[in-house]
Order: C-alpha cells, then structure tokens, then sequence
C-alpha cells in the first residue's frame, strides 16, 4: 500500500506575506489619488483663473470709478466757484494758487483754466512729485511761464517758457465745442518732457452765464499704468485699458503705451504693443469679435506662444463720454505650476511613506501599533482642538524620538497658538484705534473746510451788507433831512393858499377854473398825509438800515461791550419779511421778554449769526407745523415765537428762543449740533449752521447752547455767555 505524501505547497517568506499585498495596495491608492489630485487639480485651475480674473477686473472697476470721478467733480466745484464769483478768473495770481492748493490735496497732474481771451493759469505735477504754476497770456510766443514754487504755493522762480494758443489746442476747444463736461486724451510733447493725459473739462460761466472760458483737471496715464503694475495678477497676467479704436490707456507691461517719434507723441495701438501677450490678445479681439460690438462681460481661452491663457473682457464707461475695454489675462502655467509641483511632491512623500511602511511591516506589528497608535490618538486629540497633548516614551528609540519630536511640536504649538492670539488683540486695538484717529481727523478737517468756507461767505456778505447799508443811508438821510423843510413850505403855501380865499372870496375865473383843473380842494387835504407818509416812509429805511449795520458788525474784530438785545432786534428786522402774514398764514406772532441787562463782551458780528441761525430754523420749524392747518387753523391757534432774556447768577447772561413749531424728536436732538447734519431737503440746508452756533457760543464765548423740544408742540433753545470774557480765543 502506497503512502500519499503530503503535496508540497510553496511557501513564501513572512516578510512577502506581509510587505507585498500592503506595498500593492498602497501603490494603488497612491496611483489612484496621483490621478484625481491632477484631474482635481485641472479643474480647479479653471475656477480659480475666473475667481482671480474677476476679482481683478471688480478692482480695476472700482479704483477706475473712484480716480476718474476726482477731477469731474472738482471740475464741478470750481465751476459753482466761478459763477458764483467766489473765485475771480481775472486775478491769475489767486486762481493760481488755489489750484496749487487743490493739488496738494488731489493726486492728479494738472488743474488750469483757459479763458476766451486768450490767458489762462494751472498748476501742474509734469515730474510727478514737484507742483509748479503755469501762468498764459495771449500775446505769443513764449507766452507761457512756468514758475516754481515754495512750501505755501508763492511763486519763486520762473523755470520755463513755452508757446501756447487756447484756440487751436483740443483741451481749450473742444470743451467749448460741446458746451458740457467731456474726456479729452491729450497727448503733446511740452519742454517738461512727454505729456499724454485723460483730461476732465467743461466750460465755465459767470453769475449772467456769458462763457467764461473752460477748465480742466488731468489725470496722466502712466498713474493707471503704474496701477495696473502694482496689482498681484500683473506679476505672472497681463491687465490692460484699450479705447473702442484699439489705442492703448494703459498696461501693466514694463513698455509705455505711447512712443516719440520726431520729437511728437504716438499713441501705441494694442496689436503694435511690443509684448506678445497684449499683441495676441488685441488681435483676437478686433478678428473674432470686433471692439465696437464687446458691451458686456467676455471671458475666452487664447494660446499665445504654445501657452494657454485665460482672458476677460470687461466694457468699462462713465457718463462723462469715456469707453474702454479692461482685458485681463492670466497663463496657465501661473497655477498649474504650483500644482504640478505639490503632485510631484505627494508622489514623492507617498513612496518615501510606502518605503518606511514596507520597512516598518517587517517588525513585529505588536511592539509598533501601541506607541504609534498613541501618537495617533494625541495627533487626533490635536486637530479637533486640544493641543495639551504629550505623548508617552516606548522602548524604541526611533519611536521615542519621534515622540520627542511631536511634544516638542506640541509645545511650539501651544506657544504660537498663545503668541497669535496675543498678536491677533494687539493689532485689534492697534487697527481700532488708528481707525478712530483716522476718523477724528476727517471729521475735524471737514469741519474746518466748512467752518473756512462759512466765515468767507459770512465775511463777504457782511461787507455786502455794510457797503449797501452805507450807499442807502447817505441818499435817506438827505431825503429825510429835507422832508422836514419840504412840509415847513408845504404848509406855509397852503396857509398862504388858504388866507388868499378867505380874503378874496370872488376871484377871477381862470383862478377859479385852474382850482378847478388840479382839485385844490383835495390837494389841500392830501398833501400833509403824503409828506408825513414819505417821512414815516425814510424813518422805516432808517431804520432798516442801522439794523443791517447792527447785525453785521463788521468794524468790530475784537470783544466789545455791546446791547445783545439791541443785536436781537437787528436781526429780527432783517427777518421781519418772514414774519409777516402770507396768503396761506397770518403774522407770526412774536413776544419780547426782555430783562434789564448789563453791556456784554462778545463778538457781535457771530452772536447776530447764532441768533440768525436760530430764528430761521424757528421760522422754518413753524412753517413745516403749517403745511397741513388752514389759515382759521392757524389764526384761532398762531404761530408764536418768544425771545427771553435774563441773568442767572449775577455772571451769565441767558437768551431762550422758543416756537411752538413740529417740534424735534429725541434722536435728532442727539445730532443736531454735529457737523453736514440737517434734516431740511437737499439744496436747502448745508447742515453747518447749527453746528457753527454751537462753537461760536462754546468756544469763541465759553458759553453753552441747549436744545430742548418736544414734537409736536415746539423747541426752545438756550444760550448762556459770560458778561466778561476772561480769555481772548483766537478769531
């Protein structure tokens, strides 16, 4: 009987048991996430060039918006100032240095003005950083100067003289042309060097709107270059701004998009711009789609060079006349490089991990799993957020080094988790409280431009006031000197006429028939009313007159004891025509509290203006309570507007002004002395006067001003000023 030998069966060695299916399915799963990271890793190139793009385009849209706007704008103050007469045209030598001080506030190039006579005057940045003056006169040549300056816009040295003829240049002619703000791309070569510009103008009128001239602000183009340049995507992508006709703006390329050719300045079109990238891209434009036709958002591919790139078109205008096209574009490679680079690097870490898990797979699995399962454990501990971890010594040495390492990893964790939370408060309160600083220092120097501005006008209209009052008073009062002596005769002629009836009771008939023909009768009765109605008539313009001479003050720069009722009284006539009865409301009624009151140092002139601000917002308050009475509404219920005055403790002197208008609601009680705050329509209220009062009375009289209402049933407020003024603020 045979014996059946067991079969032998190959036996393979421990380690290929253990090492060989796990170094198989690792190379799959390494394999397999190699391909999805690259195909992942493709599609996301196609997301992230349109996030990048678009971000790009939204910030070239919004600083375009917001540079552009600047020199329309100021074209748009300047003008107001023109024909307003707030800025005389004739005087170059003001008007020079007003736009040298507008240029240190604005980054733009030039500011200036050319008249129909011919002259003009600008300030100019042609270098970029020094301001210097351009003053013009008709008579060619060298009719222009170019004048340095020092640090507070005077006039130092003359640098330069040039030719310069309003009437054949675009920038002087065709504003006028068109009657209305345009966008004129100026390109000319000057003696200062290149000047190509995106120049804002409009013509300007006086108050009779005869033309004036034109004025401009210019904005140089190599500052949208050099924007462009400095925008992230400009350093791998290409942006550039492109007019309807293909002619270049400005590119974030090193090249300029103009050129000098005899000494005159051509502007580049795209397709002959040197770099390769704007050519391509310009002519693929103008073949496939045509400029003219581009009105919306565009986005394509484009290979330039063997290179694939992501393009988009963005039509950008503003209502000024400008039309370009923004293109950006973006190569491939500037982000598959970094991915092909991180695929390389995760097959690399993937085969050096598979190297050490085919090494480690040869120990005993035992005396591994327990220390790196522990690490794990503290790894996961980590990532869902608690970092006080440590992890405990093996008896391997490799092991324990790497559990060195991760407590030691742990720990510089821990600290640079405390040190960014530090960091993170610090620049917190840092960004808070340059944020406030930044804000204080707005408001206050937009309260100081108001204030600047609203004592010029205040210091012109009380000149207007003093000059008028002075020319009405001297013809009054001869008038009224006169009409004493004209009624003396007046009255003797008729005395006369009266005694020669008395004793002549028949006279001749042409005497009865010429008394007859002029109604002697009548003119003996009438002639003594009219006299005394002129006289009552010059006493009115009279006193009209001292109280636009009392309410402007202008002799006075200084405190000085006055009557404040007397000042009271001054502008309450100047107001007198809006307190009388109307079609659709009877008088405002107005009630006079007066207390006996000592001279009280002040400046008058500004202590008129309080009350002036106060009583029209009083007016203004009782005709908006009336928009919706009757006129017996009103009249059985009248509009009343009291005046106080008294002393409160022997040092202050107090004057309410109360109405009984729609009254104010807390939250604007809260805001009604800040600065630009109104709640009058647009157009009629600045929302300065308020706010003005209130320093004139706090600052420049340590005083106070309250406010207290209730709506519905009217406000009254309450200045306090010290009879003496223990300091002299400055003006």
């Amino acid at each position: 009987m045979k014996i059946h030998q067991p079969r032998r069966v190959s036996a393979f060695p421990l380690q290929v048991v253990l090492i060989v299916p796990f170094v198989l399915q690792i190379l799959g799963a390494v394999s397999l996430v190699g391909y999805l990271s690259f195909k992942n890793g493709q599609r996301a190139v196609n997301d992230l060039a349109e996030q990048l793009m678009d971000r790009t385009s939204d910030v070239v849209d919004e600083h375009l918006k917001s540079y552009l706007a600047i020199p329309q704008a100021l074209n748009q103050i300047n003008a107001d100032a023109v024909r307003r007469g707030i800025l005389d045209v004739r005087d170059r030598q003001i008007v020079g240095k007003y736009f040298w001080d507008q240029m240190q506030v604005y980054d733009l190039t030039y500011i200036g003005i050319g008249l129909t006579t011919g002259e003009g005057v600008g300030a100019a940045r042609y270098d970029g950083k020094t301001i210097t003056i351009d003053d013009w006169t008709a008579n060619l040549p060298n009719n222009t100067t170019n004048y340095a300056t020092d640090a507070k816009g005077n006039r130092t040295q003359i640098t330069g003289h040039w030719d310069w003829d309003n009437f054949s240049e675009t920038w002087y002619t065709e504003p006028i042309a068109a009657g209305k703000p345009i966008w004129k791309i100026v390109a000319t070569n000057l003696p200062t060097g290149p000047y190509i510009t995106a120049s804002a103008s409009r013509p300007i009128y006086d108050s009779q709107n005869r033309l004036l001239g034109m004025i401009a602000a210019d904005i140089h183009l190599l500052k949208l270059s050099d924007f462009l340049r400095d925008l992230d995507i400009s350093q791998s992508g290409q942006v550039f701004i492109m007019e309807r006709n293909g002619t270049l703006v400005a590119n974030s390329s090193k090249e300029k998009p103009f050129m000098l050719v005899n000494k005159k300045i051509q502007r580049l079109r795209a397709i002959d711009n040197p770099d390769s990238t704007i050519q391509s891209i310009a002519s693929h434009l103008q073949v496939s789609k045509g400029l003219q036709s581009i009105t919306q958002y565009t986005a394509f591919q484009l290979e330039v060079q063997g290179e694939r790139h992501f393009v988009n078109v963005v039509p950008w205008r503003d209502q000024y006349g400008l039309d370009w096209l923004v293109v950006v574009s973006v190569p491939e490679s500037a982000f598959m490089g970094q991915i092909n680079a991180n695929t390389r690097t995760t097959i690399a870490l993937c085969l050096g991990a598979l190297v050490i898990a085919s090494l480690m797979g040869v120990l005993t699995s035992r005396w591994i799993a327990r220390p790196m399962l522990r690490l794990n454990q503290a790894s996961e501990a980590m990532a869902s957020g608690n970092l006080d971890q440590t992890v405990e010594t093996s008896g391997i040495r490799e092991l324990n080094t790497l559990s060195n390492s991760f407590n030691h990893m742990a720990e510089q964790v821990r600290e640079s988790f405390a040190a960014l939370e530090n960091s993170k408060e610090e620049l917190e309160d840092r960004v808070e409280e340059r944020t406030a600083e930044l804000k204080n220092t707005l408001e206050e120097l937009q309260r100081t431009q108001s204030q600047v501005i609203q004592s010029e006008k205040m210091s012109s209209l009380g000149q207007l006031v003093a000059g008028v009052a002075h020319e009405i008073n001297n013809p009054v009062n001869f008038i009224h000197g006169n009409l004493t002596h004209v009624q003396e005769y007046t009255e003797s002629l008729l005395e006369f006429v009266q005694l020669q009836q008395q004793h002549d009771s028949n006279p001749a008939p042409e005497i009865q028939l010429a008394a007859e023909d002029i109604d002697l009768e009548f003119l003996q009765e009438d002639l003594p009313k009219m006299l005394a109605s002129m006289k009552l008539g010059t006493d009115r313009i009279r006193q009209i007159v001292l109280s636009l001479r009392n309410f402007s003050r202008m002799d006075e720069a200084d405190f000085k004891a006055v009557d404040i009722h007397e000042g009271i009284d001054s502008t309450l006539m100047i107001l007198q025509h809006r307190l009388k009865a109307r079609p659709e409301r009877p008088d405002i009624e107005l009630v006079k509290d007066y207390a006996e009151l000592p001279l009280v140092e002040c400046y008058a002139g500004q202590l008129n203006q309080v009350f002036m601000n106060i009583l029209v917002n009083s007016i203004d308050a009782i005709d908006e309570s009336n928009a919706e009475r009757t006129y017996q509404t009103i009249k059985d219920h009248p509009n009343r507007i009291t005046i106080r005055t008294s002393v409160v403790n022997a040092e202050w002197v107090e004057v309410a002004i109360a109405d009984n208008g729609v009254g104010i609601s807390k939250e604007v009680q809260q805001r009604i002395f800040n600065p630009f705050f109104t709640t009058k329509p647009l157009g009629k209220g600045t929302g300065m006067g308020m706010s003005i009062s209130y320093q004139i009375v706090t600052e420049k009289h340590c005083g106070k001003l309250e406010c207290f209402s209730t709506p519905g049933e009217g406000t009254e407020f309450i200045i306090q000023i010290p009879f003496r003024q223990h300091i002299n603020p400055e003006i």
